[in-house]
């Protein structure tokens, strides 16, 4: 069995958004692993329909399912949708209450939800919150790809229309 002290640590930045919400989106991560001389990978992708929410838990499981084996992760995200879901935990309360807001209503996003959860049950996960858009550069390298993500995916449409 893998101690905590011989797991690889992993960062992950991840973004996620959409033009007009709802709309075109996309989502990206860079996960860098100090663990191996800072190796680092940029993944990225869009969805049509979709919503900044779901962008955002996206690039979150997108990121987490790229890692090959269970690693120590410390998570920058700035979604605090997605960080409160576990700090504060919103999703212990949603499972307790049959996938239930505390006003009674279905929670959104419920499968990415229950992705996210069983991806997070692999590692040991430290969520953290980053101002978007403000001085962290990996945050604002994901808020590029995003873009990226975003406009390659509105060029293969366009063409496909040609």
């Amino acid at each position: 069995m893998e101690t905590l002290s011989t797991k690889t640590r992993v960062k992950i930045h991840t973004d996620g958004g959409c033009t007009p919400n709802p709309g075109l989106g996309g989502w990206a991560a860079v996960l860098i692993s100090p663990s191996h001389n800072n190796f680092e990978r940029e993944i990225y992708g869009s969805e049509d329909n979709t919503t900044n929410n779901r962008m955002e838990l996206t690039a979150a499981i997108m990121a987490l399912r790229a890692l090959k084996y269970p690693c120590i992760v410390e998570l920058s995200t700035d979604s605090t949708y997605l960080r409160n879901a576990f700090d504060k935990g919103w999703l212990k309360n949603w499972q307790r209450n049959g996938w239930k807001t505390s006003n009674k209503q279905p929670v959104l996003n419920r499968d990415l939800w229950e992705e996210l959860l069983t991806l997070s049950q692999t590692h040991d996960i430290e969520w953290r919150w980053t101002r978007g858009h403000a001085t962290d550069p990996l945050n604002n390298r994901c808020d590029a790809l995003v873009q990226k993500a975003k406009e390659m995916h509105g060029r293969e449409e366009r063409e496909k229309q040609e």
